[in-house]
Formats: C-alpha cells, structure tokens, sequence
C-alpha cells in the first residue's frame, strides 16, 4: 500500500525537477510550451532534483500541503451525471485497450515523465493531447495513461489522466466530466528554494516547495524564492478497471497504487475548494 508520506516523496521531487531548470509544465494548463523542451527539461533537471532525507515527510511539514493543493467541490447529483459519468469510464477503458503493453504507448508518443524517479504510479504523457485539451475535451485522448512498475521491471496500467488549462471555469470542468462524480484538483503556492537551500523543501519545518510554510507570493520573495501560483494546471484520474465507483474516481491513495493526495492521512487537513 503506498501512504501519502511515499506519495507526496514523489510528488516533491517530481516539482522539484520541473521547476529547477527551465520550469517544465508550470501553469501549463496540462502541457508544457513543446514535447522537446519538456523532454529535455525532464531529462536535464530529474538528477537535479533532491530526495528527502530519512523522517522528513511527517509532522509540521504534512500540515502545510493544505495551502498547496487546490480542489473542486463535490457537487449535488443532477440528472444525467451518472450516466455521463460511466459513458467516459467505458470510453476510458476502450482507449486504453490498446496500451495494456506499454511498448505500445511508447511507439505511439507518449513519453515516461521523470522515469528515473521511483514513483508509485508513472505518468506516460503525450503533450500534444495535453496542449489539445486546453481548448477541447476528447475522451479518447487522455493527457497520460497511468502505469506502475511491475517486479520484472515492466509497466502494468491502470489507470488515465485528463487535464484542462489552468483558468478553466468549474462550469468547463463539469461539462466534461461531472462535478458531482469526480473532483479535479491543481498543485498551488510553489516557492521554488534558492541556489543552496533545497534541503528546506522538507522536513517540519520545511518553507519551500509542496510541504512548505510559504504560500503567498511575498513570503516566497521574502525568503529569496521564486514562486508559481500553479504547477501544471486542472487534473483528473480515472481508473476504469476498479469495480467500486469511488475507487474509479479516487482522490486517495491506496493499496492499488493510486497516484493522489489522501488529505485522510492527515486529521485536521482541509483542501482547499475551488473557486
């Protein structure tokens, strides 16, 4: 079972390395500027990007990722969410079909982001769906297809992520995929650590980065940083191969390997809703 402190080890260093060097899919709304400049970013700044030292991924710094994670509301149930909902499983799954082998999604594009980094679950990314679906949403064209590693050192799917650009509406997120059945959610508030700080993106009394104090752009000026109101921009995951309807819109992490934040973990969390 992945825990939130493994997850969100990822998650640092995942930033981390986007914003290091030429700031890799920040506010991208889903996709970086082009798929060489985010592949070269990817491969230039992951060895850049810090692992957390033995027992820093608990206690005060657990506590800060309330100011660094932004999701919709759950709404009420309309008629029709349902239906719409389990029509873009089912078109999930049929998508996905064909990438059971991850050659497959390999010779057709989609790119391992960061695939260096021991990840729970691994992003294969194709950044032209990405830049696509900043103007339209197509179901049969999901931004990455989810993966996890397989003990002989392969790739097992399970599961797709759709994304939208960063200042898309809640009204936009719902007409895709309803508000009421899955909730969307963006990375906020990063202070990029300055030349020989990293090490204060963890620990209890970490400032920078996705478990740190700082989340307003004075403060992250203040400390010398440099800040990103959004990392990436709106995101989804789907899991169309799990039976119980709210694992296949999960925002917890589990014993299937489920990439997200389980805010769960940490009593007395509160994300933060959308606007």
């Amino acid at each position: 079972m992945y825990r939130f402190s493994e997850i969100c080890r990822f998650c640092l260093r995942a930033w981390v390395a986007a914003l290091t060097g030429v700031g890799l899919m920040v506010a991208g709304g889903g996709a970086p500027a082009g798929a060489a400049e985010s592949q070269q970013a990817a491969g230039q700044t992951a060895a850049l990007a810090p692992s957390p030292p033995p027992g820093t991924m608990s206690g005060g710094a657990m506590a800060h990722m309330s100011g660094h994670m932004y999701m919709t509301t759950l709404q009420p149930m309309k008629n029709g969410d349902r239906q719409k909902a389990d029509a873009l499983v089912q078109s999930a799954r049929a998508t996905m079909a064909p990438y059971q082998d991850y050659h497959k999604a390999l010779a057709d594009g989609y790119e391992i982001f960061l695939p260096n980094i021991p990840q729970p679950q691994y992003h294969f990314t194709k950044y032209e769906y990405g830049l696509a679906a900043r103007s339209h949403f197509d179901p049969s064209k999901p931004t990455s297809l989810l993966y996890t590693k397989t003990a002989d050192g392969g790739y097992k799917l399970v599961g797709a992520m759709y994304t939208d650009r960063v200042d898309a509406s809640e009204d936009e997120l719902n007409d895709r995929i309803p508000l009421s059945i899955a909730r969307w959610h963006q990375h906020i508030n990063f202070c990029k650590a300055p030349e020989g700080r990293k090490r204060e993106y963890f620990g209890p009394d970490a400032k920078f980065g996705l478990l740190g104090s700082i989340t307003t752009k004075e403060a992250c000026e203040a400390a010398g940083g440099e800040f990103h109101p959004h990392i990436f921009g709106w995101m989804v995951h789907v899991y169309p191969y799990e039976t119980d309807p709210k694992s296949i819109w999960s925002t917890d992490d589990d014993e299937h390997g489920h990439d997200n934040m389980d805010h769960g973990a940490m009593p007395g969390m509160k994300m933060s809703s959308a606007r």
